[in-house]
Formats: structure tokens, C-alpha cells, sequence
């Protein structure tokens, strides 16, 4: 099909790659005063990773199994394909480890040529993943600064016709190396941070929005607050998850707190039927109640290519296009890029969710969770809606205080203050609202009056 074709064809929209690489000289005009829209749609951006250790952490240490079977051609074109057969005319994003990039086997010779490929037939956007989601935990800032640099040059190389990546897959990635980005590789999209992860894999990172937005220097999970901490790449969140069960430390009462449209947390431990149930009931909190809430609705996975679940795929795609076909299908950079198009300052944030359970395990149906984020806090109530009971305050992080990253190398990564939703601490208690200190009830009820009379 051609494409211009693609702009007339009902079912998923894919925005117009002029319009999105206009997207720095349009901010930079507004970030100079000039007007600009809020942004509205639905969007879904999908990322492939290709690897072959199970998780590397540093270019010569990884940690698990050689997937190098995993990962030949004949598995990245079935994720190709099956992305396909969902949406036809979308585009996602391959996210490509060092030893990937590097290994001089044929297969991955053949996979790197055929992931170009995937670039000139679809637009796919080829880049790069750094330490395996935990960069920042197990190796230097210095360190990793130099392996994005080198990474981005084979990209390039590989891809080849003078092609640059529009963001970067990182999973976990500091703020000092998102502004390096940002004013030394000229990139504005990070997939920065993985929301609500705590107690569960190689990392912990609580504390942020699970929106896009632009990081503070002082720590990648705090919003800036104005031009002095200022960071100039917009941070995406790496998985969409079940509000519910996010809420959750790790596997608390043996339940999955990365539950959501993950394929393995959602198939792989529910089973199709109740897993793809949960993976739509996700996307449904997104697109159709969080759509009417904030203007536009996002959702987000990164899935790798050794864990299967190309069926899944398709299915998930199919389903959204059918229940919801306006969707804009994008790579990660398009995205990001779109959003800073429209949004030049953290200033006019304004995120709010509200899901019930979807039954799902650690999903009770009779709770209910409102979700308020913006650039000063985040603030999280839950109540038994079928009860009727009164909310309580499970997390009130704010972002107006100081905040400091690690400075050694270490797991926890996370920015936790007033009240978190994981429970981890002695102060994380669930509260009333107006248990809250005084102080922190005026910051609620000037942003938010209509939550005064939930006191």
C-alpha cells in the first residue's frame, strides 16, 4: 500500500513523520511563549527487544540465561508478523542490547540486516537499550554515557542513509545521562522509567507519574519543577500496569504486581482467555475512562522477543483497533515527540485516573483507585466503592521537596517521601485526607477543592 494511503484508512492512524520531526523547532518556539494545544487521541506504542543475554547489565556482565536462540531472525520477523497481522500499518520501535549490536555470529549479522530492513520497509525506529533496564544500578553513570555513545553510532551504521533514533529504550536510565541526551545527542525521547516497580526484578523505582514528563535534574522520577532543574527529554514509562495491583510490593500475597498488558505477568500466569482479558481491561482504563479524564490516553509495553507471545500480540492489537479505532499506533520517539510538540513545560501537567479492579488476582473488584498527578505531587486514594466506604490516602509523593539520586551503585532507585503506595516503610500507613498535615491538605485542595468534602 502506499503511503499516502495509510492517512485514508480507517482503524489505527499513524501521525505524519514530517509533523513529528518539525517537533523541536515547534517547542522551541514554545518554549519561547508561543501557544500550543493540549494533546488529544489515543495512542499505543509497542517496543521489541532483541538481546542475547537474559539481562546485561554492563556491556561484558550479564545476568541469566543466553537467549541467543531466542533471538534469531526466524523470531524477530514472527514478532514482525505478528505485529503485522494486528496493525497493519503501524510502526514500532526495536529496542537492540550491546551484545546484540556487537555479536559477530551469523544470525545476529542476519538479524541486524533484517531489523534495518524493518526500518526502510515500515519506519520502524531502531535504538538502543542500555544495561538491560538497569543501567544506572549496575554500572557508572560515566560508563554508560560512553556506551549509549558508542551504541548510537552502530545504530546508525547498521541502519545506515544518516538514520538517528528519536529516543532511547532504557527501562531505568539517571537524570545527568537523560540530559546528556538531550544536549549531546541531540535526543528528546527517553524511556526512562518504569513505573511502580518495587520488590520485583533487578530494580526498584517508585515515585514517578506514570505519564509523560519532563525530569528534574535532581532525579529522574521527580518532574522539573521550572527552567533551573529543567531536563529537555521527555520521560516515558516502559509498561502499562493495572493500577491495582501496582500498588503492591513485589509478589505482597502472591500476586504479581507488574500485572497488566505484559504478556507474561498477563497470559503467562493467568492464562489466555483471563490474561487477554486483563491485558484489554488495562488498555480500557487508558482509552476510555482516562481518555474523558486527561484529553488523550496512553498505552505502553516493552516486550521481548525470546519470551514469545506473538499471538498475544496480534490478538491485543486486533481487539484495541476493533473497540477503539482511532488509535494512533507509534514508535516510542514519534510519540514522545508528539507530546513535547504539544506540551513545552511540566507546568500544565494535570494526569488523573480512576480504575476499579478488574477481578484479575490482586485486582479486587470492590476497590476503586484515583490517581492525581501533576507537576508538585502525586496523590493516590483507594476505597471499597461496593461499601461505599470513605477513600484513603495510599501514596502522596511531592515533588516540590529536594531529591537526590543514588550516588553508588545499588537496586533501590526509587523517590519516596510523605507516603507511599508500596507500604515499605514504617510511615506508609493508608490515611484519611484529613489526617494529612496541614500543610499537604493545601497543596491537595488548591489544586484539587472538589476533594475537600472526602476529608
Amino acid at each position: 500500500m502506499a503511503k499516502d494511503d495509510a492517512y485514508s484508512r480507517r482503524g489505527f492512524l499513524i501521525g505524519a513523520t514530517a509533523a513529528v520531526s518539525g517537533a523541536l523547532t515547534a517547542h522551541s518556539a514554545m518554549a519561547l511563549g508561543a501557544s500550543t494545544s493540549a494533546l488529544r487521541g489515543r495512542f499505543l506504542t509497542h517496543v521489541s527487544v532483541v538481546r542475547v543475554n537474559q539481562i546485561e547489565v554492563t556491556p561484558n556482565r550479564s545476568i541469566g540465561e543466553d537467549e541467543a536462540p531466542d533471538n534469531s531472525p526466524a523470531h524477530i520477523r514472527s514478532r514482525r508478523e505478528a505485529f503485522a497481522r494486528g496493525c497493519p500499518e503501524g510502526r514500532m520501535t526495536w529496542a537492540v542490547s550491546w551484545l546484540a549490536l556487537n555479536d559477530n555470529r551469523q544470525e545476529y549479522k542476519d538479524a541486524r540486516r533484517l531489523l534495518a530492513s524493518y526500518h526502510d520497509q515500515y519506519g520502524d525506529e531502531i535504538t538502543f537499550i542500555p544495561g538491560g533496564y538497569f543501567a544506572p544500578m549496575y554500572d557508572t553513570r560515566a560508563h554508560n554515557r560512553e556506551t549509549i555513545h558508542k551504541a548510537l553510532g552502530l545504530i546508525s551504521t547498521m541502519v545506515g542513509g544518516g538514520y538517528r533514533p528519536q529516543c532511547i529504550v532504557a527501562g531505568f536510565l539517571d537524570a545527568e545521562n537523560q540530559r546528556y541526551l538531550a544536549t549531546e545527542e541531540g535526543i528528546h525521547v527517553c524511556q526512562g522509567q518504569i513505573w511502580s516497580q518495587h520488590g520485583i526484578d533487578h530494580g526498584d523505582g517508585d515515585g514517578a507519574i506514570c505519564y509523560p514528563y519532563y525530569p528534574s535534574r535532581e532525579h529522574y522520577l521527580k518532574p522539573a519543577q521550572g527552567a533551573a532543574d529543567f531536563i529537555d527529554c521527555v520521560c516515558l514509562d516502559g509498561w502499562t500496569c493495572d493500577f491495582l495491583t501496582a500498588r503492591r510490593e513485589g509478589f505482597e500475597g502472591g500476586y504479581n504486581s507488574r500485572l497488566g498488558v505484559g504478556p507474561i505477568e498477563a497470559v503467562g500466569n493467568l492464562g489466555t482467555a483471563a490474561g487477554r482479558r486483563e491485558m484489554l481491561d488495562t488498555t480500557a482504563v487508558h482509552f476510555d475512562r482516562g481518555h474523558a479524564l486527561n484529553g488523550f490516553g496512553w498505552v505502553t509495553g516493552i516486550w521481548e522477543v525470546s519470551v514469545g507471545h506473538d499471538e498475544d500480540l496480534t490478538y491485543w492489537l486486533q481487539a484495541v483497533r476493533d473497540r477503539w479505532p482511532d488509535t494512533s499506533v507509534l514508535t516510542e520517539g514519534e510519540f514522545g515527540l508528539k507530546w513535547r510538540e504539544h506540551t513545552p513545560s511540566n507546568a500544565s501537567l494535570n494526569y488523573q485516573f480512576d480504575a476499579r479492579g478488574t477481578g484479575a488476582p490482586g485486582s479486587e473488584k470492590d476497590l476503586e483507585i484515583e490517581w492525581y498527578m501533576n507537576r508538585e505531587f502525586r496523590l493516590a486514594l483507594l476505597r471499597n466503592w461496593v461499601k461505599n466506604e470513605p477513600p484513603m490516602v495510599i501514596d502522596f509523593t511531592r515533588y516540590d521537596l529536594p531529591a537526590q539520586e543514588p550516588q553508588t551503585l545499588q537496586r533501590e532507585w526509587s523517590l519516596m517521601n510523605v507516603l507511599n503506595q508500596k507500604g515499605t516503610r514504617p510511615q506508609d500507613k493508608p490515611q484519611r485526607l484529613g489526617q494529612l498535615t496541614a500543610e499537604d491538605q493545601r497543596r491537595i485542595f488548591v489544586r484539587y477543592p472538589e476533594l475537600k468534602k472526602l476529608k
